[in-house]
C-alpha cells in the first residue's frame, strides 16, 4: 500500500465539511437555486420569481400574531385507526411517520393571540401532514378552532391547504365536512366574520366545506385552488383546459376568490378585515 493510499483519507477527512441538506432550495417555477436562509427569510417566498413555498404550521402561526407569540389551543384526542386499514404499509404507521416528520398531531394546528393589537384565533393546515388531508383529527381542530373563536368572541381565519379527505378513515373522514360546516353556521350566529386563506393546493373535500364557507375568500399567488385536479378534468370532459385554470388569479377573474394577495400584506389585510368585520377601531397610525 502506497503512502498516498494513507494520507489521501486523512487529507479528505480534514477537508470535510458538515453542510445542511436543505442549504439550496430549487424553485418550481424558474428553476432558481436560492439560499435556503434567504427563502426563509422572505417568508418562504421565492425572492426572484415571487413563487410562495408552502409554509409549516408553526412558521405560519408565528408570521401572523404579534411578535409571534401565540397560545396553542389544544385539540382533542379521536381515535387513531377506527378501520384498521393498511395498504401498503399500516395507516398507524404512516401517521408515526407523519408525526415525527412534523412534529405536529395531526394536520391542523390552532392557535390564539393579537393580531395587529386585537383579539384572533387562526387555524392552520400543514400540507406536510399527509398532504393536508382531512380525517378526524384534522376536523375535530378545525371544530375546535371555531369553537373557541365562539367562546372567546374572535374573528376566525383558516389557512386551508389540502389534497382532500383521508382515505384511510373511510366515511369517518366525510363525516368532518358535515361536521365543520356545522361549526361554521354557529360562527355565523355568533356575529364573528369568518376568513378563509386558500393556499397552494387547496382540493378535494376541504374545497367543498369549510374552505369555501368563509365571509371572505383570500387566495395565495399561484395557488391551485378546486375540487378535482386539472388532469382529472382534461380526462373526464376530454377537452384542452384555458391557462391558469383553478388558479388563485384565474378564480379571482370568475368571481370565486375574492381578493388574491401577497404573503407578505396578509397581516394587513387580515387585520384591516377583522377590524372592519367587527367594527373595531382603526388600528392607530
Amino acid at each position: 500500500m502506497s503512502w498516498i493510499s494513507n494520507v489521501a483519507p486523512k487529507i479528505r477527512s480534514f477537508l470535510k465539511r458538515d453542510t445542511p441538506e436543505n442549504l439550496w432550495l430549487k424553485c418550481p417555477e424558474s428553476g432558481q437555486l436560492v439560499f435556503h436562509k434567504d427563502v426563509e427569510a422572505n417568508q418562504f417566498v421565492i425572492p426572484g420569481s415571487d413563487h410562495h413555498l408552502r409554509m409549516k404550521a408553526v412558521v405560519r402561526l408565528k408570521s401572523m400574531f404579534d411578535e409571534g407569540r401565540y397560545e396553542d389551543i389544544a385539540i382533542p384526542d379521536v381515535p387513531l385507526d377506527p378501520l384498521k386499514f393498511r395498504d401498503e404499509k399500516k395507516y398507524v404507521d404512516r401517521l408515526r411517520d407523519s408525526r415525527t416528520k412534523t412534529s405536529l398531531n395531526d394536520a391542523v394546528k390552532i392557535g390564539f393571540g393579537k393580531l395587529e393589537g386585537s383579539d384572533v384565533t387562526i387555524g392552520v393546515q400543514d400540507f406536510d401532514f399527509m398532504g393536508g388531508s382531512l380525517g378526524m383529527a384534522a376536523g375535530e381542530g378545525v371544530v375546535r378552532g371555531l369553537e373557541t373563536a365562539v367562546e372567546r368572541g374572535t374573528p376566525f381565519v383558516m389557512f386551508a391547504a389540502s389534497g382532500g379527505a383521508r382515505m384511510q378513515e373511510g366515511m369517518f373522514s366525510l363525516m368532518q365536512m358535515p361536521r365543520t360546516t356545522i361549526a361554521i353556521r354557529r360562527l355565523r350566529a355568533a356575529k364573528l366574520p369568518y376568513i378563509v386563506v386558500l393556499t397552494n393546493p387547496t382540493t378535494g373535500g376541504v374545497t367543498a366545506s369549510y374552505a369555501m364557507l368563509g365571509d371572505v375568500h383570500i387566495a395565495e399567488p399561484g395557488a391551485l385552488i378546486g375540487f378535482a385536479g386539472p388532469r382529472v378534468i382534461e380526462q373526464t370532459i376530454r377537452e384542452k383546459l384555458p391557462p391558469g385554470f383553478q388558479r388563485s388569479e384565474y378564480l379571482k377573474d370568475h368571481g370565486m376568490v375574492d381578493m388574491v394577495v401577497h404573503r407578505h400584506d396578509l397581516r394587513a389585510v387580515i387585520g384591516r378585515l377583522c377590524r372592519l368585520l367587527t367594527n373595531a377601531p382603526a388600528k392607530a397610525a
